[in-house]
């Protein structure tokens, strides 16, 4: 069995498609070039080579040319009206013409469609009409690399982690006023990727740590002592359940995939979107109960090690491959 996976270098989803073919011999991860995105008859002609069944995201599946059988996965979704409102000019006139075409047409052509979770699933039935099955399969985290550290000191200032592009989607432009409203004693940590937060989203009590390698991304939860996820939407959360991994309590938005993900008042404390006032009294509650931080972040460890396992997730894929050629 050869499973050829093509997707473009650099996303989120080739990542974890990696963590997959890491204990999936038969997975080939095929990289292109993103430029190749602006014309994507050209992904077609440059993703050869046999393969017994072709495993990628929806976005470009259309344009491939193999004749194996297609898993094509949602990793997130963001084609319908709600998402509008978090775009620039261009990139609304993409999601509401092109990649709605392609889209569309990947799963006429899909044998399989799955999605990172039941929100993205029930999105794609609704949004683009979709009668036929969305099975979900959660991602999966390494519970080897991610993992809690032996004891957290209790006399230090609190580090509250964001995780996460600074974009509006994010939640990253609400980032100041919940840090204005911070006891004195917590502090913001900013992990936000290639890119810097923007000066006019900048803050005393926000720290960026600039790029970060994600494989120094365990040793930054491990220094930290919540979570902070101020999302409107989520395809998955990757950041929360690494962060929940690593022993973390978490607070969200009570959207999209959260829920799914963070269980209220045991693991975390959900505030409805763009709270800025309930987030920081999430925060500065937790900041203060370091018993309670402690008994969420071992039942976040627990959830994800029962649920949210890489070796739950490869199984899910390995018995999947095996259904689709069989039959």
């Amino acid at each position: 069995m050869k499973v050829l996976t093509p997707l473009p270098a650099g996303s989120g989803a080739i990542e974890l498609h990696r963590a997959l073919a890491s204990h999936i011999e038969a997975v080939e991860i095929r990289p292109y070039s993103r430029w190749l995105e602006l014309f994507p008859p050209a992904i077609g002609l440059s993703v050869g080579g046999h393969a017994d069944l072709v495993h990628t995201a929806p976005d470009h599946a259309a344009f491939l040319r193999q004749k194996a059988p297609l898993i094509a996965t949602f990793h997130g979704y963001v084609l319908d009206k709600y998402m509008r409102q978090f775009g620039t000019a261009l990139q609304r006139l993409h999601w509401r013409s092109d990649l709605r075409l392609w889209t569309s047409m990947a799963l006429k052509k899909a044998t399989m469609v799955t999605a990172v979770s039941q929100f993205v699933a029930d999105l794609v039935r609704q949004d683009m009409e979709f009668d036929g099955e969305v099975r979900v399969i959660p991602n999966g985290v390494c519970t080897e690399r991610f993992i809690p550290t032996p004891e957290r000191r209790q006399d230090r200032k609190i580090n509250i982690l964001f995780c996460g592009n600074p974009s509006l989607r994010k939640g990253a432009h609400l980032l100041p006023d919940i840090a204005q409203q911070l006891d004195h004693a917590c502090t913001i940590i900013c992990a936000t990727g290639r890119t810097n937060l923007p000066k006019r989203w900048r803050h005393h009590k926000l720290i960026e740590l600039g790029p970060v390698a994600p494989d120094k991304m365990p040793e930054i939860y491990r220094h930290a002592d919540i979570l902070l996820m101020p999302t409107f939407r989520e395809g998955f959360g990757l950041a929360v359940a690494e962060a929940m991994a690593c022993g973390l309590p978490v607070v969200a938005s009570n959207c999209s995939t959260m829920p799914e993900l963070v269980v209220a008042q045991k693991g975390g404390i959900l505030c409805p979107p763009g709270d800025i006032t309930a987030f920081a009294s999430a925060l500065n509650e937790l900041a203060e109960q370091p018993d309670l931080r402690k008994a969420m972040g071992q039942y976040n460890r627990q959830r994800i090690e029962s649920s949210f396992s890489l070796l739950a997730m490869t199984r899910a894929y390995r018995c999947l491959y095996e259904e689709v050629l069989d039959s």
